[in-house]
């Protein structure tokens, strides 16, 4: 196995979704708060994000509309919907009992089973 974390299929939505419950952001910032919020273990690569970016929008799970970055330049700021913090809720409870089933059966011992 390598040193770098791979990503299951479907958690990068959940990571973006997890980054705009903490308030808006634009692109580049959804990047840095998944690295703030993994403790720099997850690198999401641009390529990666920006079409999940946009199927989340096509599936109104987070909206999006244009404003100024910090260094003034245009950005487009995403939000999540009503419909997006739904779903990050589902899906957060989801993950965290599959991970407990998971730690739960790499854990068991001889006698557990």
């Amino acid at each position: 196995m390598s040193g770098t974390t791979e990503l299951l299929q479907g958690t990068l939505d959940l990571l973006i979704l997890k980054a705009l419950t903490l308030g808006p952001l634009h692109g580049y910032g959804v990047l840095l708060r998944i690295g703030q919020i993994s403790r720099d273990r997850l690198q999401i690569q641009q390529g990666s994000l920006y079409p999940a970016l946009y199927r989340l929008e096509h599936q109104g799970l987070i909206a999006a509309e244009w404003g100024e970055s910090e260094n003034k330049r245009k950005a487009k700021y995403y939000r999540l919907t009503a419909a997006g913090r739904r779903r990050f809720k589902e899906e957060a409870a989801y993950w965290q009992r599959l991970s407990d089933a998971i730690a739960c059966a790499l854990n068991a011992v001889p006698e557990d089973v």
